[in-house]
């Protein structure tokens, strides 16, 4: 009883967050461009367990083609674009690594040129750690409310200062509840897929999850907005952010 309340809890919240929205791809001071294209238009999703492999299969399949659309570099951090397909979740903080907190733990699948968040991950196998975020990558990450961007989310920030703050140690770096885990990402054909081993997650099976494909900015100048906010809603595969679906 107390998963299903928990789990209408943020399945509200979340809602409330999309409904607050004047139109599902209003983006932040410029239009980022990817509110037509079809490569971000959800068709369906699914999270599959492999009891032989003991891993999840987290998927997107869209009506163009997933991972082909990315953001176009805009030369520095502040007001870096990131786009994503973006899997919001039941599972609890500490399932993924992080300390106890309150949050919307998400599966996030970004790409970023302006940036690379993965320093032990090499993507793009030429040997150099620091240059392929537009590389689509695996990120999980806490997501809470707010108000002050378009998209009414933001990823949840932490004082860096604070001895009580627990993340995993595959985390960036950054000021921000975010892990960049390594794992794997592949997009071919309409689909978009990552493989989480079961492990990684507290071998937890039974939670629930939506899908949503979204854009994102970095902010490092004015800290009346977040470092990593939601700006654009471009679609949602449950159309209400209810997050329905359970793991096959």
């Amino acid at each position: 009883m107390q998963k299903t309340k928990t789990m209408k809890k943020i399945s509200i919240s979340i809602l409330g967050l999309l409904i607050s929205l004047s139109a599902l791809g209003q983006g932040g001071n410029e239009d980022p461009g990817f509110a037509t294209t079809t490569n971000l238009k959800i068709e369906s999703t699914t999270v599959s367990y492999s009891e032989e492999l003991e891993q999840l299969v987290f998927a997107i399949t869209v009506e163009g083609n997933a991972g082909v659309s990315v953001p176009t570099a805009v030369g520095q951090m502040d007001g870096a674009p990131v786009l994503g397909y973006v899997f919001p979740t039941t599972l609890a903080s500490t399932d993924v690594g992080f300390g106890n907190t309150t949050g919307i733990v998400a599966m996030a699948l970004t790409s970023h040129p302006d940036f690379d968040d993965t320093p032990l991950w090499d993507e793009n196998l030429d040997r150099n750690y620091t240059n392929d975020g537009v590389v689509w990558h695996a990120h999980w990450v806490i997501l809470e409310e707010n108000t002050t961007v378009p998209g009414g989310l933001a990823v949840k920030e932490f004082d860096a200062s604070d001895p009580t703050i627990v993340l995993p140690p595959t985390n960036p770096g950054m000021p921000m509840y975010m892990d960049s885990p390594g794992f794997s990402v592949v997009a071919k054909g309409n689909t978009i897929k990552v493989i989480v081993p079961a492990y990684r997650m507290n071998n937890r099976t039974d939670f629930n999850f939506d899908a949503v494909t979204a854009y994102m900015e970095v902010n490092t100048s004015n800290s009346s907005f977040p470092l990593l906010g939601v700006y654009a809603i471009y679609s949602v595969a449950s159309g209400d952010l209810s997050l329905p679906y359970t793991v096959d």
